[in-house]
């Protein structure tokens, strides 16, 4: 089914039964088809609700925001979608940028979440390093000079084609192929730092990490299970920033376990 929320459509894919219901969260530039295993894995014992967020998915830049989100807007956007479908309080699983979503989430409307395994999950802001490389200096001293040469008005579209064949030249892959809205809204969502907001967390969270993610380095999970008052971490060794793909079945298992056993 598709909904529209705060002016966004949303598509959601609702499978299973049962008196709990889970809610599938995806990561950035992904889609809920990534968490189909999930789904299939829970929809015997719950009922499995799986998104493709505003920009992303089947639909991709159909779909976008009606204006540069940051993670606040995603995370009202799915609090509304659990209210309206009557989901509360679902446990959650999530991936990478879904992780940043429930995690404010849960810190904000407790009362919406129940259980959650979040993995590989995103939402702290790495430190930065040291002095700029001779790569970075360049790319914001041209990008200055566009800058410039935009606040003169007499280069017509010229700045705005620099700054276009700078991102091309110095931007990451998937940076490069996001439109301008979507580049707005992944600058707004990775600004955001929740490592404050993890203390707030009071959902029982699992969180199942790649030893080597480079993504989200294994650090990041170390805090988050400091922080979060009933978290545990569990560590994939070898694997990378999709380990539950890499060690699906093992992950399910987990999964299950948490989610369904015992309750």
């Amino acid at each position: 089914m598709q909904l529209e929320i705060l002016g966004a459509k949303v598509d959601v894919a609702c499978t299973g039964s049962g008196e709990r219901a889970v809610l599938l969260l995806h990561g950035w530039g992904c889609s809920a088809q990534l968490m189909s295993s999930v789904a299939d894995a829970l929809k015997g014992q719950m009922r499995v609700a799986a998104i493709d967020f505003p920009g992303h998915g089947k639909q991709g830049t159909a779909s976008e925001p009606p204006m540069p989100w940051g993670v606040p807007e995603y995370m009202e956007m799915t609090a509304q979608l659990i209210r309206q479908l009557d989901l509360a309080p679902c446990d959650i699983v999530a991936h990478s940028f879904g992780a940043r979503v429930a995690i404010l989430l849960a810190s904000t409307y407790p009362e919406l979440v129940g259980r959650m395994v979040l993995t590989g999950a995103a939402g702290i802001r790495k430190p930065a390093g040291g002095k700029a490389t001779a790569k970075q200096k360049l790319y914001k001293g041209l990008r200055g000079a566009m800058n410039v040469l935009d606040k003169t008005r007499l280069f017509g579209d010229l700045p705005e084609k620099g700054r276009e064949a700078l991102i091309q030249r110095f931007g990451s892959a998937d940076y490069r192929v996001l439109t301008p809205q979507m580049r707005a809204t992944f600058n707004k969502v990775i600004a955001l730092d929740l490592t404050d907001r993890l203390e707030s967390v009071r959902a029982s969270t699992i969180l199942y990490w790649g030893e080597n993610d480079t993504e989200t380095p294994l650090w990041m999970g170390r805090i988050m299970e400091e922080k979060i008052p009933d978290a545990a971490l569990i560590i994939e060794p070898g694997a990378g920033h999709f380990a539950y793909l890499e060690q699906n079945a093992k992950f399910l298992r987990i999964v299950r376990s948490f989610l369904t056993e015992g309750r």
